[in-house]
């Protein structure tokens, strides 16, 4: 195999109501588009990938400009690019491993943070990865039993041998549970939005309404680590959700690294636990998302208070999943799982996920978590590795955040309409929009498509950058 060409493109989405997280509020961001041309046996394949660039998620300054941070975005993306051109190897996993060590390397020389630096590898290694799932006729799924990646899990995590994917994972699921984002500006009630602010684009938008119209079971609540405003708006939510969802309900808890210390983060567990009407709620938590910044949060400190808190929630990482020997570290530290999301990576995520397997008796976890991606690509991308990797609950908020696929040219529409009728439905107003029912997406033509997509992207309708 050989990288013969690179390119990129571009073009500029509006958020349909802000996206609050953490420190950052999304109104709008561009959607870059990777598009590789690899050579496989003398034999030329396309292959493309995409994700919005989201301020403040890799890097996680207050004090930096939003324009800077996307600028710094696309220039990892845009050197990925380049020293992927000319890349050979055996196979795909070998070109990724060449791929991250050239990044990686050039990143300590520029200071970026690995997180960061690795966004832009993750973008070609997924062009690759359809290109490679083309030039084979096999799916993601059929790509991870042959082993036609080449992956050498070993390489990431030597206690897995000589082991191979097919020996941790199964068929890939047929369907996902979607645990839906309560960004901290989202409406809750349908009374708590303004005449001046209410939506006309025939979606819904307050928690109250979003369970109505998807029938949803899972849920992801953010929290900003002030005291009084956490528990406040917790206890709207639990009030909201036991008496719009069903019974089973579950729910997990977003720190987006706002708690200083694991102390801070406790404070707020146990004044949330001494309050009456949220005791039951609290028994549906599935888990806590990395609520320390990454600065401390693999620190041995953290592992120490953690151990000293023996009736703690079960933590798992997220930003801190930066490196390939991240999550063993955390593990050590006390943390019970990490997240998978494919701007993180997917020979990663692989590993991480076959790790898990490996060490069942752990009751380890992990989750799928959610960049405000959506269609035409990377959402589908996203999806055919959660399906892989046997992840049940899956955060999704791009089909909440964006009004469907209404800003992408109408043949693409209609493209994924074609393709994927079991996972994008038309909306009211004529564009896609993802099909939810019972609170569950369904993956058929996900799985059977190489690399979830299934038919051809024409990048020329996109700005190049």
């Amino acid at each position: 195999m050989r990288i013969a060409d690179c390119t990129l493109h571009r073009t500029d989405v509006k958020l349909r109501m802000p996206f609050r997280y953490g420190i950052a509020t999304m109104t709008e961001g561009p959607v870059i588009f990777v598009r590789i041309q690899a050579e496989v046996n003398g034999r030329t394949w396309t292959g493309i990938s995409s994700d919005l660039l989201p301020a403040k998620w890799f890097t996680k300054d207050p004090g930096r400009p939003i324009a800077e941070e996307i600028d710094e975005m696309l220039r990892v993306i845009q050197h990925a690019g380049s020293i992927a051109v000319g890349l050979a190897g055996e196979n795909s996993f070998e070109i990724w491993r060449h791929l991250y060590d050239a990044q990686m390397n050039w990143a300590a020389t520029e200071s970026l943070p690995p997180l960061l630096a690795n966004f832009g590898v993750s973008l070609v290694e997924r062009a690759l990865i359809e290109a490679t799932a083309k030039a084979t006729g096999q799916s993601f799924g059929q790509l991870l039993q042959s082993n036609a990646l080449g992956v050498r899990l070993n390489v990431l995590h030597p206690e897995l041998a000589d082991a191979e994917p097919r020996d941790f994972l199964g068929h890939p699921r047929a369907n996902v549970v979607l645990r839906h984002t309560v960004g901290l500006a989202d409406p809750l009630a349908e009374s708590d939005i303004v005449d001046a602010d209410r939506l006309d684009d025939g979606l819904p938008q307050s928690l109250e309404a979003s369970i109505r119209a998807y029938g949803l079971r899972h849920f992801k609540i953010k929290v900003n680590g002030l005291l009084e405003g956490d528990l406040e708006r917790l206890r709207r939510c639990a009030e909201i959700i036991g008496r719009c969802a069903p019974a089973n309900f579950a729910f997990s808890l977003d720190g987006n690294e706002q708690f200083g210390s694991v102390d801070a983060f406790r404070v707020f567990w146990e004044a949330a636990q001494g309050q009456p009407d949220l005791v039951e709620f609290l028994s549906y938590l599935l888990f806590v998302e990395q609520p320390w910044h990454r600065k401390v949060a693999l620190q041995p400190e953290i592992g120490e208070a953690l151990s000293k808190w023996k009736n703690r929630p079960l933590f798992i990482i997220d930003e801190s999943d930066a490196t390939l020997s991240d999550f063993p570290l955390a593990l050590n530290l006390g943390y019970r799982g990490t997240s998978h999301k494919n701007c993180k990576g997917i020979f990663k995520g692989l590993a991480n996920r076959c790790l898990i397997e490996s060490r069942a008796k752990d009751f380890l976890i992990m989750s799928g978590e959610d960049l405000c991606n959506t269609g035409p690509i990377a959402l589908l991308q996203d999806l055919a590795v959660m399906a892989a990797l046997g992840i049940e609950s899956v955060e999704r908020n791009g089909h909440h955040y964006h009004a469907g696929l209404s800003q992408f040219p109408a043949a693409v529409q209609e493209s994924v309409l074609r393709r994927h009728e079991d996972l994008y439905c038309r909306s009211s107003l004529g564009w896609p929009t993802l099909r939810v029912n019972d609170g569950r997406l369904a993956l058929g033509t996900i799985n059977s498509a190489p690399f979830g997509v299934g038919f051809e992207l024409d990048c020329g309708l996109f700005e190049p950058c």
